[in-house]
């Protein structure tokens, strides 16, 4: 085995000495200079004779800081450093660079982000407001990033218009450490105690450097111990740092406004983001790889020369996190030209994007709401004409699960999902904004405006519809009929029908595969979003809203509540028509009038049609409250965490407006005028409700939430694996 890793070490050198290219490392301190020159030593004591011109040289260049260790290597002065995520987002979207290794810890990929007070203090991450902070680094994951987008997401940082984020932290603490944010603010740098001179290479108040005595996970934690501040922002490896006779005097801060020991990091945190990665530039990127590669299989934790050097230790050298953090289990030598957002993660890629990391601010941007069809394209942009004051775009997605996946990545900001679609979208990260209330009023005690508050939000409920004169239909006999569903995931249409017995002739008692039993069970089908013979009685759009048939939105014919009735009645000459429709009971009965004023299918009422009760029995749709398939859950406004406050300001200053101004024309919760119904939101809606306090789950319900759990947990979905792409577990 030891002569087969040696042959792979002098293929690898063989290959580089070809190059003739010697490495450059770019340092930050004395401590980490000393540790890459004896790493220097040790290739050439170990590196065979063919191999010392490519490495027996390796330089070890000192800079001030981690931001002058990346103009240095741009300007080709250095070749490789290992960087904080949020500087590795810099370095390669500012300055051009390139990544090409990742750290990997014990539990992988990433960091939690914590904040530390001392064991005394009366400090919650609710009244942080005038504390004292101490930071890993400016713009760094754990010490800036995570704990700010969290602050922003809860609405306990104002960060004011056409103002830098950093101007908002500088009011928001007393006083700070932010290494790294000399340019931002003064007060950012206050509590910092490194070096000051009007000599550039001896300055380190401030800097990325560890002659920064609080620079570092470790130096924002020296920060609190010493007392010059009241709380440190840093990522969970650090903890280990802290002497076990010591780690009583500490607690961790949690979202909920509670405290908790060190040792709950991983339930007690401000979330989870990528650890370090090293950058080189472009043109260097193939043998910086076979350098680290080399360099893992001689030095690494099972390193064959392990012994004379290692590579993932810094005590001996008078520091800590030197080259590399100490915690680092291995590095990931990464494929060439990955996107950001699979070494860093779509979440936080979005986060820094939301926090200025490309220049712009929170407060500039407009929203971007999604809209799944031609018809909600309509209505969202006369939404944006009603509120001229508040930027509102309106941006085309194909489906809602489209919409999830454009919110993960950036490319639109909010949309009101039904009930599964909140539950994939908790699951995909996302957050809830507001919640559309079903009640009948929407009062708020104080009488401000569009802002309402309730602890109960009222639910719809599924139902299954039948013509009145289809007498031989009932739970049980459905086999062989034809079935319109609202559409893929719904609720209504695909959630709850697979928990009753469809078919006695049919095994469908199962929660898996949905698809496949529907499949089963009915002859055929609309359940727009679907494939094969559940597809067969769908019908297209025409016109402006022209789709291929099946399309998982308004522009399919046979969509949503107000489809799945077409459906069930059949296209305006009598056919393409389904036995059963699985649709939400709300506006069931205007609707149904719908059918005669909008010229699709005259003379129905709703004496005609009938509901199908899970005992075999049969009601009159009045009766939905003792005859129904279940109760759904409110439809959920969900954006990215950083954005809420954003989007609820824009949903609330919506609403007033819309009130003040009632012959206007338009109505956010009304669509018949655009030809269809539940556009943007459900025409049941009265208001819209703040529960951004609230997580999704818990909005949900037990009783839905664990439903829709146990379908997925045995049921492919392509949005779902696309949202568990983890950059924590992937390597």
């Amino acid at each position: 085995m030891m002569k087969r890793v040696s042959v792979i070490v002098i293929l690898l050198l063989c290959s580089i000495t070809s190059w003739g290219k010697k490495m450059r490392w770019c340092t930050v301190s004395e401590p980490e200079q000393r540790k890459c020159a004896e790493l220097a030593k040790a290739l050439v004591a170990v590196l065979p004779l063919a191999a010392v011109t490519a490495f027996g040289r390796l330089s070890c260049v000192k800079a001030y800081g981690t931001a002058d260790c990346i103009n240095k290597i741009r300007d080709n002065k250095a070749d490789l450093v290992t960087l904080d995520a949020g500087e590795v987002y810099s370095a390669v979207k500012q300055f051009g660079l390139t990544v090409v290794a990742k750290e990997i810890y014990r539990d992988g990929g990433c960091i939690l982000a914590v904040a530390v007070v001392r064991n005394s203090s009366t400090l919650d991450m609710r009244s942080l407001r005038g504390s004292r902070s101490c930071h890993s680094g400016a713009r760094w994951t754990a010490g800036w990033s995570l704990p700010l987008g969290h602050l922003l997401s809860r609405n306990l940082l104002p960060w004011a218009e056409d103002e830098p984020l950093s101007q908002a932290v500088s009011v928001f603490f007393n006083a700070s450490c932010v290494p790294g944010a000399t340019t931002m603010a003064t007060s950012l740098c206050s509590l910092c105690q490194g070096q000051r001179s009007y000599i550039r290479q001896k300055n380190f108040h401030c800097e990325t450097s560890h002659s920064e005595p609080f620079y570092h996970n470790q130096g924002a934690l020296r920060c609190l111990q010493s007392q010059a501040g009241d709380v440190a922002f840093v990522d969970h490896t650090a903890l280990d740092s802290i002497d076990e006779s010591e780690k009583d005097e500490f607690r961790l801060l949690c979202i909920d406004g509670t405290h908790a020991p060190l040792s709950s990091f991983r339930n007690c945190n401000l979330g989870r983001g990528p650890g370090e990665g090293v950058v080189t530039r472009m043109n260097t990127r193939k043998i910086a790889r076979k350098f680290l590669v080399t360099a893992q299989i001689l030095f690494g934790w099972r390193g064959r020369e392990r012994q004379r050097f290692q590579l993932f230790e810094s005590a001996s050298y008078g520091g800590s996190d030197l080259l590399f953090k100490d915690v680092t289990e291995k590095l990931s030598v990464l494929m060439e030209d990955m996107d950001m957002s699979q070494v860093l993660g779509l979440d936080y890629v979005a986060l820094l994007k939301g926090l200025g990391h490309e220049g712009s601010s929170l407060e500039d941007s407009v929203v971007r709401w999604c809209c799944i069809s031609h018809a909600e394209q309509k209505k969202c942009e006369q939404w944006a004409l009603s509120i001229k004051s508040d930027p509102l775009v309106c941006v085309k997605a194909s489906s809602m699960s489209d919409c999830i996946e454009k919110i993960k990545r950036d490319e639109v900001d909010a949309v009101s999902l039904d009930a599964t679609h909140a539950f994939i979208a908790g699951k995909c990260g996302l957050v809830p904004v507001v919640t559309e209330y079903y009640g009948e009023k929407c009062e708020n005690p104080e009488g401000v405006g569009g802002h309402f508050e309730s602890d109960e939000l009222p639910s719809v409920y599924g139902v299954a519809v039948v013509r009145r004169t289809s007498r031989s239909l009932y739970f049980g006999s459905l086999g062989s009929r034809r079935s319109c569903h609202g559409h893929m995931y719904s609720p209504a249409g695909w959630v709850l029908p697979v928990r009753h017995t469809l078919s006695t002739e049919h095994n469908n008692s199962a929660p898996c595969q949905p698809n496949n039993v529907y499949t089963e069970v009915f002859w055929k089908g609309c359940l727009p979003g679907g494939q094969g013979n559940l597809c067969k009685v769908c019908m297209g759009g025409t016109e402006e809203a022209a789709t291929k048939r099946c399309a998982d939105n308004h522009n399919e014919r046979y969509y949503g509540n107000m489809g799945a009735l077409r459906c069930l009645v059949g296209d305006p000459s009598g056919k393409s028509f389904g036995d059963v429709a699985f649709m939400e009971h709300h506006n069931l009965e205007s609707n149904i009038e719908r059918l005669n004023t909008s010229g699709w299918a005259e003379g129905w009422l709703t004496w005609d049609f009938e509901l199908l009760c899970g005992d075999g029995s049969r009601a009159p749709l009045t009766e939905w409250k003792t005859c129904n398939l279940g109760a759904i859950p409110p439809n959920i406004v969900m954006t990215r965490p950083v954005l809420i406050a954003r989007i609820y300001d824009l949903l609330m200053k919506s609403q007033e407006t819309i009130a003040a101004r009632p012959d206007s024309g338009f109505h956010l919760f009304e669509s018949q005028q655009y030809g269809e119904s539940d556009l943007l939101f459900k025409d049941a809606t009265k208001c819209l409700v703040h529960s951004s306090h609230m997580d999704y789950r818990t909005i949900l319900g037990e009783e839905f939430y664990s439903q829709a759990e146990s379908i997925f947990n045995c049921t492919h979905s392509n949005i779902l694996q696309f949202c568990n792409q983890d950059v924590c577990s992937i390597f």
